[in-house]
């Protein structure tokens, strides 16, 4: 949105920009670390502060409830989780979901699994969610899920009722409190295994009455026609794919490049050149800890708020890196 458009009211303009969202999280850094950060001037502290949200490195090694909190937040870890990781899907491994979430934890800690598992189950499409997934697939999937995760809850109520017979005209559009009353996964399960899914045109009809409520918070509308209209039954899982591989969905998230050049980054190719060089040529250092240095030093260039949430950080990547080495030898 553009700030300087005159037909846009502040408020309005306040609201969708989560401006005030961030300056609030400002102070509450700046208050919580005063000692740290009044030594370098708090004027100082806000450029990069502020400066790191439009470089989406803001959100490195925070919450969970933060990293959710905005569209660009959401899309900033997006970005953060392809770019540290992009070496699984170019040497070609294949991950479990439980792995993944250890990778995704080391990004924030409190990474929930039910949002891995919601990802992992586009991935397969059954309740096999403990079978490997390729990098790329499990990417494009853990996107679409992250990004629209409140619209997707309530299309997947909407989903289960019409399986339960229930009249499109009876159909209740969710609200987010009986989001929270989403059933438990095997229920979920069984409802697809043993039905041939929904008719299409009534699932579209429900889909196009939730993005009136969800605004631009959802996927293409053209999308997810165009998808419904390819097949005469639809599945849940199915249609979730479908818009996770969309080529249209990816840009209207802006995060991703497309699948060809998924596994393309040549700045990130340039750093890590550098630390390779850095460890082959450091006398009397084992090649193990002198890359866990390097890697450090990286996500240290990476996040200019570190300190924030650097002892928390450390003991993280302790805790996680001898669980991530020796799955993705697997």
């Amino acid at each position: 949105m553009n700030r300087f458009n005159s037909t846009v009211s502040v408020d309005e303009y306040l609201a969708d920009s989560n401006v005030l969202f961030y300056l609030s999280d400002a102070v509450t850094q700046l208050l919580e670390h005063k000692e740290e950060y009044t030594q370098f001037g708090v004027t100082r502290y806000f450029a990069e502060y502020f400066s790191s949200v439009k470089n989406s490195n803001h959100i490195l090694f925070r919450e969970y409830n933060y990293i959710r909190a905005t569209p660009h937040n959401r899309a900033s870890f997006i970005r953060v989780f392809w770019r540290c990781y992009r070496q699984i899907g170019k040497s070609g491994d294949l991950l479990s979901m439980h792995e993944y979430r250890s990778l995704l934890q080391l990004l924030c800690p409190d990474f929930p699994v039910e949002m891995v598992q919601s990802a992992a189950r586009i991935v397969l499409m059954d309740d096999a969610i403990d079978c490997l997934m390729s990098f790329s697939d499990f990417l494009y999937a853990f996107q679409l899920q992250f990004h629209y995760q409140e619209f997707l809850d309530s299309v997947l109520m909407i989903y289960q009722d019409l399986l339960a017979g229930k009249s499109p005209n009876t159909v209740i559009v969710p609200t987010s409190t009986s989001i929270e009353l989403l059933p438990p996964v095997s229920t979920e399960n069984n409802m697809e295994r043993h039905q041939d899914g929904v008719e299409p045109s009534t699932l579209a009809q429900c889909i196009d009455a939730l993005c009136d409520r969800f605004k631009h918070s959802h996927p293409p509308r053209s999308c997810m026609r165009e998808i419904l209209e390819e097949t005469d039954k639809v599945c849940y899982y199915s249609f979730l794919m479908n818009l996770a591989k969309h080529e249209t969905v990816n840009q209207t998230i802006g995060v991703l490049p497309g699948k060809a050049d998924l596994l393309i980054d040549p700045e990130m190719d340039q750093e890590l050149d550098k630390l390779i060089a850095q460890i082959s040529v450091s006398p009397g250092s084992n090649s193990s800890g002198s890359a866990v240095v390097g890697l450090k030093e990286l996500q240290r260039k990476a996040s200019p708020r570190r300190n924030i949430h650097h002892r928390r950080k450390m003991e993280v990547e302790s805790d996680g890196s001898t669980e991530e080495t020796d799955s993705s030898e697997n």
